[in-house]
């Protein structure tokens, strides 16, 4: 077996429910299994040559930042264009961020229901309001109200082990890959490469339009070579 990935066991969280509120343990025997069980979640256009990968924390101040302002002007610019895709990987922090998984597992549920950006969205949002609470089932299941989707078909999704396994296994591919902080920041100019982006709020927008023109540089030389 080439590894097994343990990020730790989750406990009910009480004796009245099955809510997985930490991560579980996950084991795959190539890194392509685990490749395979670590799906992120993607939004724009699914050919885009150029992608942009955040490892992020729903419970993670420096997440909020990431969100309220690199990412309107990706979605305005970049993504909503079509121009790059956006994969977001789930990797709570959670002996920082008790509420981090639950929250993780939460998004996913909305995305059960074809909600998943609108709820993250509203996860950063509010963060100050749910991650601060022991418990913040009631504002989760209450999100997924104001956000439409059926409540007890959420409620239910919430209260079970759904989607424990893809978020841990977030968790282990982000450790193998090296990241230890959230938002951890990569782009893939199509090469099969990620470039880590530091400091994201300066950094972020150049590198993104370098790798932008090299990717129409490359398909001019492509062009021509088969004309």
């Amino acid at each position: 077996m080439l590894a097994t990935g343990v990020v730790g066991w989750n406990l009910v969280s009480s004796v009245f429910d099955d809510t997985v509120r930490s991560s579980i343990e996950v084991e795959f025997d190539t890194t392509e299994e685990l490749l395979e069980m670590a799906q992120g979640v993607s939004s724009g256009n699914p050919d885009a040559q150029v992608t942009i990968m955040e490892f992020g924390d729903y419970q993670c101040p420096a997440c909020q930042n990431f969100f309220r302002q690199a990412k309107p002007i990706l979605d305005v610019s970049y993504i909503q264009p079509g121009r790059v895709k956006f994969v977001f990987y789930d990797f709570p922090l959670e002996a920082a961020h008790p509420n981090a998984f639950l929250a993780a597992r939460a998004a996913r549920c909305a995305g059960d229901q074809d909600r998943y950006w609108e709820y993250h969205d509203r996860l950063f949002q509010d963060q100050l309001s749910w991650s601060l609470k022991a418990d913040p089932v009631g504002d989760l299941v209450g999100y997924a109200g104001d956000l439409g989707l059926v409540r007890a078909t959420f409620r239910s999704c919430l209260r079970s082990d759904r989607h424990a396994e893809v978020v841990s296994a977030n968790q282990v591919m982000a450790m193998q890959l090296g990241v230890q902080s959230t938002p951890t920041v990569m782009l893939d100019a199509g090469d099969g490469r990620a470039t880590w982006i530091d400091n994201w709020g300066t950094n972020l927008r150049p590198i993104l339009e370098e790798a932008l023109a090299a990717v129409e540089e490359r398909d001019a030389t492509n062009s021509g070579a088969g004309g």
